[in-house]
C-alpha cells in the first residue's frame, strides 16, 4: 500500500509547490516529467500479479505460445495480440507486454496533463482510479484510453486526422475506443458535412473489418449475461461530477469556443451513464465503455481552481481541495473497494525475483 500512497504523494507535492497555472509550450519534457515517466512505466509494467484478470493476461501469453505472426494479427485487439505474441519470440513474457502497455499509457497520460494549466495537479487526478486501478487492472483498455488522450490533444489542436489515428490505433488494442470517434465530428465548427462524410466512413468500414464480431461478443458477454460490476455507480458518479461542475461553469473554464464545445459534449456524454446506468441489464457493459470518459474528470478538476478562484492566480485553497478529494478517493479504494485484494500488497517483479 505504500507504494501507491508514495505515487500519489511526488506529483501532489509539485501540484501543491508548483502552484500557479502554466502554459507549457512544445513538446520537450523537463527532467521532473521525464522522472515521472520512467516511474510510471516501470511501476506499472513491472508489477506482478497485480488485479483481478492477472490470470486472464496469461493465458494470452499461453495462446501466443503456439500461434504463427498471422494467427497472431487476426485475433480480437491484434495490437495486443502482436505483442505477446513478440513478448513469446524474445521468451520475456507478461512482463514485457505490459511494460511496453505502461510506455504507450504513460506516453498519453503525461501529454494529456502537460496540455493542462495545471498538469501535476492533472496527473494528482488520475492515480487513484485511472493509474492504479485501469492501468495495472485492464491492461489492454489503459492503454486504449492512453492514446485516446492523445487523440483528444490532438482534437484540441484541431488536428483531425491525427485524432482519428489515434483512436483507430486504441481500438486495435481494445476494440470499445471507436465509440469516441464521433468526437470528431461533435467538436469540429467548421466544414462538418464534409467532416461527417469521412468520419462516418471511417468509422462504418473499421466497424465491418474489425469491430462486427466483438460487438456481438460485447452483447453476449455482457449485455445477454446481464454481467454486474461493484461500484459501477460510483465509478460513473466518478465521471459525472466534473460533467455538472463544468456544464455549471463552463464560461468560467477559460479555453476557445471548439474546446468548450468538445468538453460539453463529453460531459453530456458522461451524465448519459448515469441513464444507462438505470436501464441496461448490465451495470458492467456501461462501466467498462464510461472508463473512456475519466479524461473529463483530469481535465475539469485540474482546471477547477481557477474557475472557481481568481483567473491566473494562485488559488490555493482550491488546489489543495482538489488534492485532498483525490487523496479521499485513493483512500477510500484501497480500504473499501471489493477486489482491491488484488492489488495489495504491490509486488514489484524485479525486487519479488531476487528475494524469490
Amino acid at each position: 500500500m505504500l507504494t501507491y500512497w508514495i505515487m500519489f504523494f511526488l506529483p501532489a507535492s509539485l501540484a501543491l509547490t508548483r502552484i500557479r497555472p502554466v502554459q507549457i509550450n512544445g513538446t520537450r519534457w523537463s527532467g521532473y516529467w521525464r522522472i515521472a515517466f520512467v516511474l510510471l512505466v516501470l511501476i506499472i509494467g513491472l508489477r506482478d500479479q497485480i488485479g483481478v484478470d492477472w490470470g486472464n493476461y496469461l493465458d494470452y501469453i499461453l495462446v501466443a505460445e503456439n500461434d504463427s505472426l498471422y494467427q497472431a494479427l487476426t485475433r480480437t485487439e491484434p495490437a495486443y495480440s502482436f505483442l505477446n505474441w513478440l513478448a513469446v519470440q524474445f521468451g520475456l513474457g507478461l512482463y514485457m507486454v505490459n511494460t511496453a502497455c505502461a510506455a504507450l499509457f504513460s506516453s498519453g497520460l503525461i501529454v494529456f496533463c502537460r496540455a493542462q494549466p495545471r498538469p501535476w495537479l492533472a496527473l494528482v487526478v488520475a492515480l487513484p482510479y485511472l493509474v492504479i486501478v485501469v492501468a495495472m487492472g485492464y491492461t489492454r483498455q489503459g492503454v486504449a484510453i492512453g492514446l485516446v488522450m492523445l487523440g483528444l490533444v490532438a482534437l484540441s489542436e484541431r488536428k483531425l486526422l491525427r485524432f482519428v489515428f489515434f483512436i483507430v490505433l486504441a481500438a486495435i488494442f481494445h476494440k470499445s475506443a471507436v465509440i469516441l470517434m464521433p468526437l470528431a465530428v461533435l467538436a469540429n465548427t467548421r466544414n462538418r458535412i464534409w467532416t461527417t462524410f469521412w468520419v462516418g466512413l471511417t468509422t462504418l468500414l473499421f466497424f465491418v473489418l474489425l469491430l462486427q464480431e466483438s460487438v456481438e461478443a460485447f452483447t453476449s458477454m455482457y449485455i445477454d449475461a446481464q454481467y454486474d460490476s461493484a461500484g459501477a455507480a460510483v465509478r460513473v458518479a466518478m465521471n459525472a461530477l466534473p460533467a455538472v461542475l463544468f456544464l455549471l461553469l463552463r464560461r468560467r473554464f477559460a479555453m476557445p469556443q471548439a474546446d468548450r464545445a468538445l468538453w460539453s459534449w463529453m460531459s453530456w456524454g458522461a451524465l448519459a451513464f448515469v441513464g444507462l446506468l438505470e436501464v441496461s441489464p448490465s451495470s458492467t457493459a456501461v462501466d467498462r465503455v464510461a472508463l473512456y470518459w475519466i479524461p473529463l474528470q483530469l481535465f475539469v478538476l485540474s482546471r477547477l481552481p481557477d474557475a472557481l478562484g481568481q483567473r491566473n492566480g494562485q488559488n490555493v485553497f482550491w488546489v489543495y481541495a482538489v488534492v485532498a478529494y483525490s487523496a479521499s478517493v485513493l483512500f477510500v479504494w484501497l480500504f473499501f473497494a471489493v477486489h482491491a485484494f488484488a492489488w495489495l500488497p504491490y509486488r514489484f517483479y524485479p525486487w519479488a525475483l531476487i528475494w524469490t
